[in-house]
């Protein structure tokens, strides 16, 4: 039969995370399997010797040694509190490993704070996670042509910016752009250079708006853009500097300079405007543009 201890540190031993235990002194005391596996250090290596020799190192996210700054075992020694961290900790290779550490205190049988407990496990595959998540976001609400917004991205950001302006009773403006005989691009120089063409209005429109508004593809040769804190004079400023601009960019092909123009329909929120009313009364604005003569914008 094993003895209390023997059969806590079996159990211990057999845990996939690592697990060590420090004295007062930050001294290590017990090092266990999941510790060399995700460390590479064994425990003949580590017991005995302090943590705060700074041998595995840990670091911040932001490059922060915690060993010398913000240690969590020193914290919890001191205050006696639980704590959890997202830490990189130093391998015996070399590399760093991203772990998750959670510190514990260790007390005696009076309450009073004797050492820390450590565990940590490898973090790698939720960091990897994690990323892939966020492309998977930045996929689904993200254009793959012209790499701005989608169509699912827009009307997002169309919908939640007219209902907290409404909401703080200020003005968002809403413009719908449309490239100017764009099929004949397609028909005279061929779907690559369109593509090209579609890439050049979309870079040129993002570039030259605030950071704090939205540009998305609406689809095919037609664009969106959510402007907020607008009022008209503001509104007719931006879509006539935005269709200049785009009036002035030129794609270098084979086939020579190609140019294009934009028709804008552009408009202010009312009180009452749902998304439906304003984006039908920003799509009657650009069809005005369009029957116009193209190459201007029609607001409201």
């Amino acid at each position: 039969m094993f003895g209390k201890e023997e059969f806590y540190r079996i159990i211990l031993d057999n845990l996939f995370d690592g697990v060590y235990l420090v004295g007062k002194d930050k001294r290590i005391t017990y090092w266990n399997k999941g510790a060399t596996r995700i460390t590479g250090y064994d425990s003949e290596t580590v017991i005995g010797r302090k943590c705060s020799e700074n041998l595995l190192m840990h670091v911040s996210e932001s490059g922060t040694l915690l060993c010398i700054t913000g240690c969590p075992i020193s914290e919890t020694i001191t205050d006696g509190a639980v704590r959890e961290a997202e830490v990189f900790l130093h391998h015996s290779d070399g590399h760093r490993v991203p772990v998750l550490v959670r510190v514990a205190p260790l007390v005696d049988e009076e309450g009073n704070i004797i050492g820390a407990v450590e565990s940590f496990s490898d973090n790698s595959i939720t960091i990897q996670e994690r990323k892939r998540a966020n492309n998977f976001q930045k996929e689904a609400m993200e254009d793959a042509l012209t790499g701005i917004g989608n169509r699912r991205f827009i009307e997002h950001k169309f919908r939640f910016s007219l209902g907290e302006a409404q909401q703080l009773g200020d003005q968002i403006g809403v413009l719908l752009i449309d490239i100017d005989y764009f099929k004949k691009v397609n028909d005279n120089y061929g779907h690559d250079i369109g593509d090209q063409v579609l890439k050049m209005v979309a870079k040129t429109i993002a570039n030259n708006v605030r950071v704090t508004d939205f540009v998305g593809r609406w689809g095919g040769e037609e664009f969106v853009v959510v402007l907020h804190n607008m009022d008209q004079e503001r509104l007719i400023a931006i879509s006539e500097k935005i269709r200049a601009l785009v009036g002035k960019a030129q794609l270098h092909t084979l086939h020579g300079e190609i140019k294009v123009t934009i028709s804008i329909g552009a408009a202010l929120n009312s009180t009452n405007d749902t998304p439906d009313s304003l984006f039908e009364r920003i799509d009657k604005l650009l069809y005005q543009s369009k029957s116009e003569g193209r190459n201007r914008v029609s607001y409201s």
